[in-house]
């Protein structure tokens, strides 16, 4: 019996905050995440963004202007210009985006690291809900 409810507890623990939400209209805190994704230059930065968007992964992608990045890659320092994606989803997307991103993006090793969103304006993470579609 305590096995069984160590290993019941995250799931019983998800459908308590789930109903506890569903009841007050609070936010649960990690339900949805921000992505960061690098690109090269505007034009493919518009053409990830858009493709994200095609397949309805996010709610919002901004783009950002060039920054300045310096990094290790094989062994050497480089330094260069890139565009910076900030995609809003859900977290239950970050593994699919992730895998798509991957698929379609030109570097190698592309840059995709996501953070959740622990608290926001509720009518716009209500928002984001709305407009991903649920796995």
């Amino acid at each position: 019996v305590m096995t069984l409810s160590l290993l019941m507890y995250p799931v019983l623990r998800s459908l308590a905050l789930q109903l506890h939400s569903a009841i007050t209209g609070s936010y649960i805190s990690g339900t949805h995440s921000i992505a960061f994704i690098n690109c090269l230059n505007e034009q493919i930065a518009k053409d990830i963004a858009r493709a994200i968007m095609d397949k309805k992964l996010a709610a919002c992608v901004n783009i950002l202007p060039k920054s300045s990045a310096l990094y290790f890659w094989k062994g050497e320092l480089e330094e260069s210009t890139e565009i910076l994606l900030l995609v809003k989803t859900r977290t239950s997307k970050i593994g699919e985006l992730s895998n798509y991103v991957r698929s379609i993006h030109p570097f190698e090793i592309p840059e995709i690291i996501s953070l959740p969103i622990d608290q926001g304006n509720p009518l716009y993470l209500k928002w984001i809900e709305e407009s991903v579609p649920r796995d």
